[in-house]
Formats: C-alpha cells, sequence, structure tokens
C-alpha cells in the first residue's frame, strides 16, 4: 500500500513537472512571438524614418516610395470619392437627423469614438464623423455670346476662323480681302474704348489734370475689378493710355464722367462721331463696354480703326507695351491686354481688345503685312486667346497668297439679339 502511494506521488509529481514545462514553453512561445512583432514593428518604423531621413537629405524618393504614396493617394481618392457622392434616401434622412443640410459636400473620417459636439452620418453600415462641411459651388453654364444665341458660329470660312464675325481690309485701296458675317450688329465690349479715345484725343483737353477715381467710377454692372482703387489720382493723360492699352474700365469712365458737360454729353458726342463716320449701325450708351447696349458692326469698326489711325496720339497709346504709374506708397506696372504688341513679327499701328461675355472675345487692328496697310476687325471670337489666333491665321494666310479683292462671304442676317 505504502508502494502504491509512492508511485502515484511519483506520477503526480512527473505530470505537475510536464506541466509546468508546457506552460513554460507556451509563454516562452508567446513572449518570443511579441518580441518578435515588436522587432518588426520597429524595424518598420525604424525603415520608414530611415526613408524619411533620405528623402529630407536628398530632396528624392525611392521608385517604390513614389508608386507607395501614389498608391495610397489613389486608394484615398477613391475613399473620398464614394463618401462624397449622393447619399440614398435612407442616408439623407440620416444626415437629416445630423443636421447636415442638402446640397452640403461632406469630408468624412471614421468614427473612433464619440467625440463631444461632433456630427455623425452613416454610410453603407458604418459611422463616420462629419470633420469638415464645405457648401458645394455649384457653377452656372456659360453664358453664350450674342453671336452664338443667332448662330453666327456655325458659318465656315476657308480659314477656319474662331471668331464669328471677321473682316479684313485694305487700308489704302478699301479693297475688303476677307468677310465673314461683316453686317451682324453686335455687342463690341471694351472696342468701345477705341471711340472714348477719339473723342478725348479729339477734344484737345489738357492732358496734365489731375482726374481722381470715385465710387462712380466702380462697376455695379459686370462688378469687373480695377487696381485703380476709389481715391486714386492719375492725369488725364495716364487714364487714356490705361484706357487703350489695358481697357481699364474706371480709368475711361473717369475720362467720360470729367469731360465737360458730364457723362451724357460725352455718350452723346460719341453717337455724333459715330454718325458722322458713317457708321450707321452703331450706338453708344457709356464709355467702357461692359453694357452690351454698346453694339457695332465689323464693316463700322473697321471706319472708325481707318479714322483713328490717323491720330499719332491714339496710335502710341493704344500700341504701348506696359507702362508703369505710382499710386501713393505703390508702383502698380499695366500692360498691354494685346500680347501681339510685344511680338517683333507684328508691325501695329492702333489697336484695341474687348471682352465681355455677351460680345465673346474681339480684336480691331491696323496693322502693315506684306507691305500693305490692313484694317483686321474680329468680333465674337470663342476662346481667351482665339482672337490672336485667328489674327495670325489672316497674316499667314496674307504673305503666302497676297490676295486680291474678293466676294465677301454671305453674310447672316441679324441684327443684335436682345437676352
Amino acid at each position: 500500500m505504502n508502494q502504491l502511494l509512492k508511485l502515484v506521488a511519483k506520477s503526480v509529481t512527473v505530470l505537475t513537472v510536464a506541466f509546468s514545462l508546457m506552460v513554460t514553453v507556451d509563454a516562452d512561445a508567446a513572449q518570443s512571438k511579441r518580441a518578435t512583432v515588436k522587432a518588426k514593428t520597429s524595424a518598420s518604423y525604424k525603415a520608414a524614418a530611415g526613408k524619411s531621413a533620405k528623402i529630407a537629405k536628398t530632396g528624392k524618393a525611392s521608385k517604390a516610395s513614389k508608386a507607395s504614396t501614389k498608391a495610397s493617394a489613389k486608394s484615398a481618392s477613391r475613399v473620398k470619392a464614394k463618401l462624397s457622392g449622393k447619399p440614398s434616401a435612407q442616408n439623407a434622412r440620416l444626415d437629416s437627423q445630423a443636421g447636415v443640410q442638402p446640397g452640403t459636400k461632406l469630408v468624412l473620417v471614421k468614427a473612433g469614438g464619440k467625440k463631444a459636439g461632433a456630427k455623425y452620418v452613416t454610410r453603407k453600415g458604418k459611422r463616420y464623423m462629419v470633420v469638415a462641411l464645405a457648401p458645394i459651388m455649384l457653377l452656372a453654364p456659360p453664358k453664350l455670346s450674342y453671336g452664338q444665341l443667332a448662330g453666327l458660329h456655325t458659318t465656315q470660312d476657308e480659314l477656319e476662323l474662331k471668331s464669328s464675325v471677321a473682316l479684313v481690309i485694305d487700308q489704302d485701296s478699301r479693297e475688303v480681302l476677307f468677310s465673314k458675317n461683316d453686317s451682324a450688329v453686335l455687342p463690341i465690349a471694351s472696342l468701345t474704348k477705341l471711340m472714348t479715345g477719339v473723342i478725348m484725343s479729339e477734344a484737345r483737353l489738357d492732358m496734365s489734370e489731375l482726374i481722381a477715381i470715385t465710387q462712380d467710377d466702380v462697376d455695379t454692372e459686370k462688378h469687373s475689378r480695377s487696381r485703380l482703387s476709389v481715391g486714386t489720382e492719375l492725369t488725364r493723360g495716364e487714364l487714356l493710355l490705361l484706357a487703350l492699352m489695358s481697357s481699364e474700365n474706371r480709368a475711361a469712365h473717369a475720362l467720360g464722367r470729367t469731360y465737360p458737360g458730364g457723362l451724357p454729353s460725352f455718350v452723346k458726342l460719341m453717337n455724333a462721331k459715330a454718325a458722322m463716320l458713317g457708321m450707321k449701325d452703331t450706338r453708344y450708351v457709356e464709355p467702357t463696354g461692359l453694357s452690351s447696349n454698346n453694339q457695332s458692326s465689323a464693316q463700322d469698326l473697321a471706319a472708325l480703326v481707318a479714322h483713328a489711325s490717323n491720330d499719332p496720339q491714339l496710335r502710341q497709346l493704344s500700341t504701348s507695351p506696359d507702362h508703369q504709374i505710382s499710386v501713393g506708397t505703390r508702383t502698380l506696372n499695366f500692360v498691354n491686354t494685346n500680347r501681339l504688341t510685344r511680338n517683333p513679327d507684328w508691325d501695329i499701328g492702333l489697336q484695341k481688345t474687348g471682352y465681355i461675355s455677351e460680345a465673346g472675345q474681339c480684336l480691331v487692328m491696323q496693322t502693315k503685312i506684306a507691305g500693305r496697310k490692313l484694317i483686321m476687325v474680329f468680333l465674337d471670337s470663342a476662346g481667351k486667346l482665339s482672337r490672336l489666333g485667328d489674327a495670325e491665321r489672316v497674316r499667314r494666310w496674307v504673305e503666302t497668297n497676297r490676295p486680291m479683292a474678293v466676294k465677301a462671304v454671305p453674310v447672316a442676317s441679324v441684327k443684335a439679339v436682345q437676352g
């Protein structure tokens, strides 16, 4: 019996030791595993830190690093795109409960727990915290020009011009070399300022007289910007330069406002001059061109350019490449809105650009090409640089073909479209 008890006790001892060893081995394995994970994590951090240090030192990242970054950004972009989409009816209801207004773009992050004052929304069964709210800016469709509304852009021409209206005339012989919808009456935008310049130049007023920009000169129709703040004082000559060279609206308006008799008298003179020049389709209501009611045709504008190009002052001011003026402690640099005036390949005697949405991009020039003095008129051009591109196309065409008088392209029977 004693021997049996001793044998049982010995077996229990052996089992206890074995179990103890097994537990110890399992614990050691777990500890070893944790140590391995910790080591790997530490190594990853060190590697990442090393890469960051290398990039900071050399300014370059490896191809693998760039690819990884690009992939992460792409993935984040996809997630953001999914979360920024239009919510379902159920999600919209949840958004409403969270106080998120309809039409609001959400920038979301996964909620890591509740945060006091935070808003939450649900997407596909997962809860996200709203971290930023930014109202969506709905872009209005581009406003069509009067020429587009009248269908003038459908007119085809051999030069494939982007302008819906074009006219090229030999100034000396008065021969029409190229014509496209040249009698269409359209808004002319800042081409208006050329007539403003004609009236001012022929009035022989004191060009050294100081004129202050006032609140009356601020554009309340198109809300265009200007670097001539209210209170700025410039000479009449400087205002005329800025109006013709840089198409400065406040400068042009100040010239008309301070004309003897005021703005009404100035506009009356503009229309009287147009009638004197035979510009039967032209009407002015103000001196800047911001109003779409300032309208004319390519034929009328060619007559205006021919007249203005005989004035040395207008030729010089309209073609000046740039000019600096001092306003208080600041020096402002203004440049010509027509970059062709800075191109040595062009010999431009007189020019003026214009743009409002109703008129499209506009340009008139008197220039010399292949020994010929030409008058060019481009109205309602589609695209910021297309009017200049059209001028280049015409120049190459004249230089290559040396055209004689041609029959005009059939003119669309259209007057200004009232919109």
